[in-house]
């Protein structure tokens, strides 16, 4: 293993300090710094809170990282970061300080997506992927649809979010219900006590014969819902509303998933992004899969949010495959493509 490149990974996309290491598929350091608390009192990420955050705790975390691995800066082999999509100024300070490392060391730098690097991260728990798979991504800020005949080269996007992504709609419900921020693990942890057929929510485009997603319309059907009974003088239960959005969510997201798959004829599923930690989706997507004969995989929850083991997966595929690093002057791109894997 030692003649397999060591890959340092920075992930600063969003609100999480991410630092990973990895040689080849072999995950051995994933430490997080995360701003959460931060936030949580705005009830959603504050993009300069964040980036100052970043900034804090960027050398602590990679101290931490390498410390865990139990090696020395000097002995990565490369350097991957998130150059997007995400938030412009947390990109920007995890984009400035990997060309600072891969300068100081002399070591190429990879500017990757930070989509793609949510499909590379399983392959540290379930090895290789298989070409081609399908990938449902859905998170705090994206819900996409992808066709992956190889993650270092190759993704395909079939279909994403119209309006809201799935995991910004769990942040918005929660909020209706009173639950606190972020309102995923709240919502999936609500919902274990209630029933998911108590409410008729609506399933946005869920016959519309194509491969996007649209949640607005059903975090605007719960909050009028709530305003209804509440106005009423009725007792709002709230397990029942949560089980109800979430399985009206998760609904969505699986029927597309194998619409996909039956659709290109692609027999391995991939699920990842923060969202894919909910314990419904993760059940629903494996009996759906069961049923259509498709491979189901998810990471463990741990990788499922944004993390810095996902970018060092990523680089590492990238170094693997032969590709030309980035250059030094590379952008922190805001809006990066996912069909642009690294830049």
């Amino acid at each position: 293993m030692a003649d397999v490149p060591l890959v340092l990974g920075i992930e600063t996309s969003c609100d999480e300090t991410g630092i990973g290491l990895v040689r080849g598929h072999t995950l051995l350091a994933n430490t997080i710094a995360s701003s959460m608390d931060e936030h949580a009192r705005y009830g959603g990420v504050v993009p300069e809170v964040a980036s100052r955050a970043h900034l804090e705790a960027m050398t602590p975390t990679v101290d931490a990282a390498l410390a865990a691995a139990g090696v020395k800066l000097s002995d990565v082999d490369a350097v991957a970061v998130t150059a997007g999509p995400g938030l412009a100024g947390a990109l920007l300070v995890g984009v400035a300080a990997a060309k600072s490392y891969a300068l100081g060391l002399g070591v190429p730098l990879y500017g990757v997506n930070h989509l793609a690097a949510h499909v590379a991260v399983d392959q540290l728990e379930h090895g290789p992927l298989p070409k081609p798979c399908i990938a449902l991504l859905v998170s705090g800020g994206h819900s996409s649809l992808l066709l992956v005949p190889d993650v270092a080269a190759d993704v395909i996007s079939l279909g994403s979010t119209v309006d809201d992504a799935a995991g910004e709609a769990f942040d918005k419900v929660a909020r209706v219900l009173g639950l606190p921020f972020p309102g995923g693990p709240y919502i999936d942890k609500a919902a274990r006590d209630g029933s998911g057929t108590a409410v008729a929510f609506p399933r946005g485009k869920i016959d519309d014969g194509t491969l996007d997603f649209s949640f607005s319309g059903l975090k605007t059907a719960v909050a009028r819902w709530v305003e209804a009974r509440e106005a009423a003088g009725e007792r709002i239960h709230v397990p029942d509303v949560a089980a109800s959005f979430q399985e009206a969510v998760v609904d969505v997201l699986t029927r597309k998933a194998l619409q996909a798959c039956r659709k290109y004829d692609v027999h391995d599923l991939l699920i990842g992004g923060g969202v894919a930690a909910n314990s419904r989706l993760r059940a629903l997507a494996q009996e759906r899969c069961d049923a259509a004969g498709v491979r189901l995989r998810v990471p463990r929850p741990g990788l499922c949010t944004d993390n810095g083991a996902m970018v060092a997966a990523l680089g590492s595929d990238l170094v693997a495959a032969g590709i030309a690093p980035s250059a030094l002057d590379i952008p922190a791109d805001s809006s990066l493509p996912i069909t642009t894997v690294n830049v």
